[in-house]
């Protein structure tokens, strides 16, 4: 997943983040780098100095604004959107520092930044998007924009900073423009406080194991991975600890336990439930729906994706909703016979399906996590993953240990194209932390721009939440996490080796509902047969995973997914729905997931793969209206990835045309260009095929 961090600010210009301090600053944050490439020396800094950093950045960045406004020449490209894309360096360096780290480091002080900065940030957007004059500036610009000279580039600029400024408010009146600024700035607190409740609530929970006879079923590595120094075991709702004891604990009782405590964080009456919170955010968003002229929040949202409307989106759920839910049922009926044959005297429930679905992927496949891990060092997948793609695209990863690390977890690679030339910088951090939010996810410290006379390359980091080493026991990765790596490496690559000018549209600066393709593409490799001996070698003896192994693997790729699918479209459809409700006065979200539960015919075995409660996604970050993205993506990286099939896995005509697509960025147009690549419209029944429901 990549995270948006902007959600309230979401002008473009906001996302360039360089480096442009003078000498002799005194603030730690903004003090000039003497690291290599002007890295962030992260150990410098100093907490306390982060809302005076902010406050000049805010300073600098309205002088830059108000001289744009104050400019008394006609307006041209050069002096207003130019101007624009090269404004507000110092708050962009800050603002990609602290909310990068408040993502995989955040402290309550961190916390208490944020609710410090979020409200500035909501009055400088309404500074920016509501000034009429400047407004008038692009307004003109965009009225002109067939006679001057444009390149394609500059026009998608131009036409961006166009919506953006409606969209923010510029037609508004004035009684309307105070309304949007207070309701934004009610949102962004908002979802401040659900994403505090929510790392709270995950942390607050601990499986406690004093018999060892209640370990019965796990693995010995995930036993010693949760053995404490009191003798006790102790789980968490951190996947690489949750998920394995609902996949092999016997112990039913404690496996429902965990299975309510995950799906349940955020809805458990306490100081951080966040049912309240999330109506408000709703009736919230609705408000600024209408008051910019939609009938709801979804539309508002999907009028700028690929989608354009809820009822295109939705239309593509349905079509798979079908299918996905025939085959979990399919699913369900094969788990319930296992069941009845080990006597077991129960009707399958959610919390047993992990549980049977590893019985059930040994019976059918004599296969487990357990027999493919050792397979899948995390070092080796992560060697794999830079491997494909310098098979793919020429680049070369060097890794670095001059470049400053926010924590000692993390690791830094120089990325160079097949001259030798330098890209990008490259951060990996893997592993949880108590200060780290759940997920995976990519995001910049700088990003990429070619404009005003300086070619700034990107330094992207990529987040993510992988079993941790043992003892003398390396990382190992199941085939989950597997996949998680190659695919935040694709929004990687996508940031890494972008080629535009303006930074509004550079690297991940495309259509949401665009944006996937990238990452899940670059899953594709991953598992592929002709790739996995490559890099999958046992931890131990070095020997390359067996021909005999993904065989099986390969025969299971199908296996589950029904109920993954199913548990995924859930609650895509969960949150576009919920955005298209016109009138919150009564809404209660549990008692709403309930009745689409009805509405859709789910079955009571699967949980929506994020309850209202804790999906981040909607109500902590910038996916609200925006999870079926992966779904829509999903049709092209699997239409994708049949001529890559049909042309061979690494044939550089082909990946050479797909390449252009990643460094593109948003300068051009998404479909016409995707057309170029494929020859064709993409063909939806891939994703069908691709998962097994045709």
């Amino acid at each position: 997943m990549k995270r948006l961090i902007y959600s309230l600010f979401t002008l473009s210009i906001m996302l360039t983040h360089v480096a442009c301090t003078s000498n002799g600053e005194t603030n730690t944050i903004l003090k000039e780098s003497k690291a290599p490439f002007g890295a962030p020396e992260f150990s410098n800094f100093k907490i306390e100095d982060y809302k005076e950093a902010f406050d000049k950045g805010f300073a600098e960045k309205r002088a830059d604004i108000k001289a744009v406004i104050e400019n008394s020449d006609a307006p041209t490209f050069e002096n207003t959107i130019d101007a624009l894309e090269l404004s507000g360096k110092m708050l962009d360096k800050v603002s990609a520092i602290f909310f990068n780290l408040n993502e995989s480091e955040n402290t309550p002080q961190m916390t208490e930044i944020e609710e410090y900065v979020v409200p500035k940030l909501t009055e400088l957007s309404g500074y920016v998007y509501m000034n009429d004059t400047l407004f008038n500036r692009i307004q003109t610009l965009y009225n002109n924009k067939e006679n001057l000279g444009l390149t394609e580039e500059q026009s998608i600029v131009l036409e961006n900073y166009y919506n953006s400024f409606v969209r923010g408010g510029a037609l508004l009146n004035e009684a309307d423009k105070a309304t949007l600024l207070d309701l934004d700035t009610k949102i962004g607190l908002a979802q401040i406080k659900f994403g505090a409740n929510l790392l709270a609530d995950n942390k607050a929970f601990k499986l406690v194991i004093t018999d060892k006879a209640d370990l019965a079923g796990l693995p010995q590595g995930v036993i010693d991975a949760a053995a404490a120094e009191d003798g006790t075991w102790v789980f968490t709702l951190d996947k690489p600890s949750c998920i394995p004891f609902l996949q092999y604990a016997d112990n039913r009782e404690l496996r429902e336990k965990v299975y309510k405590a995950y799906y349940g964080r955020g809805d458990n009456n306490n100081e951080n439930d966040n049912k309240a919170i999330i109506k408000e955010i709703l009736q919230l968003r609705q408000q600024k729906a209408k008051l910019l002229g939609y009938d709801s929040f979804a539309h508002f949202v999907l009028d700028e994706k690929m989608a354009k409307t809820p009822e295109a989106a939705l239309d593509l759920l349905n079509s798979i909703w079908e299918p996905a839910v025939k085959r979990a049922k399919e699913e369900k009926a094969e788990l319930q016979k296992i069941a009845d044959r080990e006597n077991a005297g129960i009707r399958i429930e959610g919390w047993d399906w992990f549980y049977y679905t590893e019985k059930l992927r040994k019976e059918k496949y004599a296969l487990n996590d357990e027999a493919i891990k050792p397979y899948f060092k995390l070092e080796n997948v992560l060697a794999g993953a830079f491997d494909c793609a310098t098979k793919l695209y020429g680049v070369q990863f060097v890794e670095r240990k001059d470049i400053p690390v926010y924590n000692e977890e993390v690791s830094t690679y120089e990325v160079l194209d097949a001259d030798g030339n330098h890209l990008s910088i490259f951060y990996t951090d893997f592993f949880p932390r108590d200060t780290k939010r759940q997920g995976a996810w990519m995001t910049n410290f700088v990003n990429q721009r070619n404009i005003g006379g300086e070619n700034i390359r990107p330094m992207v980091v990529n987040v993510c939440n992988f079993t941790a080493p043992q003892g003398d026991v390396p990382a190992l990765l199941n085939i989950d996490e597997t996949r998680t790596l190659f695919h935040e490496f694709g929004h990687g690559l996508h940031g890494m080796l972008t080629q535009t000018h303006y930074p509004s549209v550079s690297g991940t600066s495309v259509k949401h509902d665009f944006v996937e393709l990238f990452s899940q593409i670059n899953e594709k490799w991953s598992i592929h047969p002709e790739v996995l001996p490559t890099y999958a070698k046992h931890y131990l003896t070095g020997e390359a995973i067996p021909d005999s192994l993904i065989a099986k693997m390969q025969k299971s790729a199908h296996f589950n997914l029904g109920f993954e699918t199913t548990e995924l479209v859930a609650a895509a459809l969960l949150d576009m729905k919920m955005h298209l409700i016109e009138d919150y006065t009564d809404f209660d979200c549990n008692e709403y997931e309930k009745e689409l539960r009805k509405e859709l015919g789910f079955i009571n075995e699967i949980e929506y793969r994020y309850r209202s409660t804790n999906f981040a996604h909607v109500f902590g970050g910038g996916y609200a209206v925006g999870y079926y993205a992966y779904l829509w993506a999903e049709v092209l990286d699997c239409d994708a990835f049949e001529l890559f099939l049909e042309k061979g896995l690494f044939d550089p005509e082909t990946a050479g045309s797909f390449k252009q697509l990643l460094e593109m960025g948003g300068s051009k147009d998404p479909m016409r260009e995707y057309r170029r690549f494929r020859g064709a419209d993409p063909n939806p029944a891939a994703l069908l095929r691709a998962r097994g429901l045709i």
